[in-house]
């Protein structure tokens, strides 16, 4: 007797092909028969009624990592269909740690954490992911290690290049890491202390990537005026290392910048004619989200949080960085400049809960003081601890990008309290719904293709993003009539429509588009390479 049949459904097997009739038997938690399986026994039946029947979406990028120790739990991920998370991004992995240097790690993850009752009583990426897997989850969990993360455990936020001595530990931290099951190395090179390394850091960590058969993926140093140059670097990276690369969440951000797509594009297709593993994944959205001390520049940030926060009581260091919104830095990607104050609002902070949903700009005006000093007394009242959402893209570039057969998705969601951007809630219906029903930028198979398949083959997860015999039963079942996401900016808080049942490892996670309450996830650890 199978445990689960899924009967009248359109298969999309997540590799491209077009939908095909038929039903799916599950059977300790793997997929055992797919055909015409009508009167076969099992102990639950579901009708997906000519619906489509889909690998589970895998999110390649998010920054869900202390997610599992919410109580209760967030469902606005399970319910848009994700059955696989990847955390660690953008350089900020919650491990591994150094007692010395533990305190300025937290400070810098705080944002990210949101309230969050962490214990930190976690030393290695192993130590970490056992913790998660006691709490259990909607969702398979998979890490990379953080570059930022790792840079503090053995020099801190010093702004300079390691010694050599600096650099093996990194390399002992990250060749640890990926022995405890890390699929690889993820940088953040706008943030500190990412934005502290040069190319020749970034090549030889990766060369310890490539030697453990892992990913490198990174937030790349410059996502507007000097895209092309940062994309460059990026594709260096991964020829001199020889790394398989994702350049994370692609973007082109800033209006003078709008329709650079077209050569970013182009420099990843030539790439890969000369047979640079490079690929990138992008989320659906004008408008991205972040720290809002990402703003200020790089030398403001030096020595970590409690030293920023310093310098923002500082007239002249004030001075000098609203010195530097007006007339830039050389390298240096100028938020402000390329969004306008009224292009940051805060999404999330601590005290001042009324300015959540409202941009620097708005709060400016009500506290009759010039924009930048808003934004400083903001950071210094709320101890940093604020995230912005930051408009700045071009529909043109977003669906130039997710067209592109190198890219697949990824929501780049992070978990907050107040308004999140609705990414967290929407990211891959409106993919299904925006750009496949409505707009039909992408074909429906080849938008699961860039959701399911694509991850699991850039991961190196070989049973699951497939409807195939053998493979991990992760499964999402939904009316490709009527999916489609309901966040917006100023109600994010909305779960998407037209997904009506999700599965994990084979278990109910979801039911008539609500949750089951079923924690039926498990920690995804890469074997690598010796």
């Amino acid at each position: 007797m199978l445990d689960v049949l899924i009967e009248n459904g359109r298969i999309l097997d997540g590799c491209g092909n077009p939908w095909f009739r038929g039903d799916i038997g599950i059977q300790e938690g793997r997929i055992v028969q797919i055909g015409a399986l009508r009167g076969k026994k099992a102990k639950t039946q579901i009708d997906a009624q000519d619906w489509i029947v889909a690998p589970g979406f895998i999110d390649i990028h998010c920054h869900c990592d202390a997610v599992p120790f919410v109580s209760p739990r967030e469902e606005g991920r399970i319910l848009q269909g994700i059955t696989t998370e990847t955390i660690g991004n953008c350089g900020v992995s919650l491990a591994p740690v150094e007692s010395a240097t533990l305190g300025i790690l937290q400070k810098y993850v705080a944002p990210f954490c949101f309230e969050a009752p962490l214990e930190w009583n976690w030393r290695t990426l192993s130590d970490f992911l056992d913790r998660i897997e006691k709490r259990q989850s909607f969702t398979n969990i998979a890490s990379w290690v953080g570059h930022g993360t790792v840079r503090i455990a053995v020099m801190g936020m010093d702004n300079r290049r390691p010694t050599a001595k600096e650099l093996s530990q990194m390399k002992q931290r990250i060749r640890q890491s990926m022995d405890d099951g890390a699929f690889g190395l993820s940088s953040g090179l706008i943030y500190p202390p990412g934005v502290y390394s040069d190319a020749e850091e970034m090549i030889e960590l990766c060369k310890t990537v490539a030697e453990k058969g892992g990913v490198y993926t990174t937030h790349i140093r410059n996502e507007y005026d000097l895209v092309l140059e940062a994309v460059k670097e990026a594709i260096e990276v991964a020829e001199q290392s020889g790394a398989p690369t994702i350049i994370a969440h692609h973007k082109t951000a800033g209006k003078r910048n709008w329709g650079k797509s077209r050569q970013t594009l182009q420099l990843i297709a030539e790439a890969r004619e000369r047979g640079t593993d490079v690929v990138c994944d992008a989320y659906p959205y004008e408008a991205g989200s972040t720290f809002l001390w990402a703003v200020l520049p790089p030398w403001a940030q030096e020595g970590g949080i409690g030293k920023m926060l310093e310098r923002l009581r500082s007239p002249s260091d004030r001075k000098r960085i609203k010195e530097n919104f007006i007339r830039g830095i050389p390298g240096w990607p100028n938020l402000v400049e390329g969004s306008g104050w009224e292009g940051i609002m805060v999404s999330s902070c601590k005290r001042n809960k009324g300015w959540e949903g409202k941009t620097i700009q708005q709060i400016a005006l009500a506290r009759q003081v010039d924009p930048a000093d808003a934004l400083l007394d903001i950071l210094w009242e709320e101890e940093a601890e604020v995230l912005m959402v930051i408009f700045g893209m071009a529909e043109e570039d977003v669906a130039a990008i997710l067209k592109h057969p190198a890219v697949m998705v990824g929501s780049d969601a992070i978990p907050s309290v107040g308004k999140p951007h609705p990414r967290f809630f929407g990211t891959f219906p409106r993919i299904l719904g925006k750009y496949v029903r409505e707009g039909q930028t992408l074909e429906l198979s080849e938008a699961v293709r860039k959701m399911t398949s694509m991850p699991a083959q850039r991961l190196g997860l070989p049973d699951r993003g497939k409807i195939q015999i053998g493979m991990w039963a992760d499964i999402v079942i939904f009316d490709p009539q009527a999916i489609g996401d309901r966040a917006t900016y100023a109600d994010p808080r909305q779960y998407p429509t037209g997904i009506h049942y999700v599965l994990v490892n084979g278990q109910i996670a979801v039911q008539h588009g609500k949750t089951t309450g079923i924690l039926a996830g498990k920690v995804l650890r890469k074997k690598p390479c010796q």
